[in-house]
């Protein structure tokens, strides 16, 4: 009687693991599912931008860059005593949100530098990149 009664111990508690990892299971997809869904509800869809608003000079602070519309620009920095005319060199294209400037260094190294454009008006530029967002006015 004692052996039955350990036996059917055993198994009641061999039941009870089986429903406990059944539920963790069951956790787990749904953790995965909704961290799924909230990373594809938090992605715009790539949003078709004018690149003729983009043409001329935008200004954050004392932070300037101008685009031109034969793609290239410039940028420059007033707090460190930079004109626009001793203004850094870049090249620049927009395809749908995707705003790649391409830095022309000294020496004629090219950095690019992508970004993902949030807001484009006549008068106001907003993009970002993976570490923070930067907001423009244009200024002519």
């Amino acid at each position: 009687m004692q052996k039955l009664l350990l036996g059917m111990n055993f198994v009641l508690s061999f039941i009870e693991q089986k429903k406990h990892e059944l539920m963790i299971r069951k956790f787990l997809v749904l953790l995965v599912l909704s961290v799924f869904v909230l990373f594809n509800s938090c992605q715009k869809d790539d949003d078709n931008f004018d690149e003729t608003l983009l043409y001329g000079k935008w200004s954050s602070g004392t932070l300037y860059y101008k685009y031109l519309s034969d793609y290239t620009g410039a940028t420059w920095d007033t707090i460190d005593d930079v004109t626009e005319g001793e203004a850094q060199p870049f090249k620049w294209t927009l395809v749908k949100s995707q705003l790649l400037q391409i830095h022309i260094m000294e020496m004629g190294a090219e950095v690019p530098k992508p970004y993902t454009v949030i807001e484009l008006t006549a008068t106001k530029l907003i993009y970002k990149d993976i570490f923070r967002s930067y907001t423009f006015t244009k200024v002519d």
